[in-house]
């Protein structure tokens, strides 16, 4: 039997709550489950203490079972110590999409062209016409 450490999730509409249990994978998130080992609550603040609990000795006898921790929970224990810390690398989580980055190319263009426009020399301003017919008639 494949058996997962895993959350189940409990709780309202909008108001998440979820039971750290061992359960085989084949059956449905909230289904039935083997164990309840502990509970998380995401609605409190990360340095409170009621957030995760779990009761250790009993998810150390299902890592020994061969129980294999999602992601999320490998993350508890990770922070509780249970487990070594995993290398996560998602190199393209930071860079932008195709949609963010045309746009920045298209301001990039315009802010080059608007300091070209600033580094060229100014241009006199052109003089009103009875400016320009009096210049005229001085000269004469």
């Amino acid at each position: 039997m494949a058996m997962k450490i895993r959350l189940a999730r409990g709780g309202s509409k909008k108001r998440p709550f979820y039971r750290i249990v061992a359960a085989d994978s084949r059956m449905p998130r909230d289904g039935r489950f083997i164990e309840k080992l502990g509970t998380y609550n995401p609605l409190l603040p990360k340095d409170s203490e009621d957030r995760v609990k779990m009761d250790i000795e009993r998810v150390k006898h299902w890592l020994a079972e061969g129980a294999k921790p999602t992601d999320r929970v490998s993350r508890f224990l990770e922070a509780a110590g249970i487990l070594e810390k995993k290398e996560r690398r998602n190199p393209k989580k930071a860079e932008p999409g195709a949609k963010a980055k045309e746009r920045a190319e298209e301001k990039a263009a315009k802010a080059a062209e608007a300091a070209e426009a600033a580094a060229a020399p100014a241009e006199e301003p052109a003089k009103a016409p009875a400016e320009e017919a009096a210049a005229e008639e001085t000269t004469e």
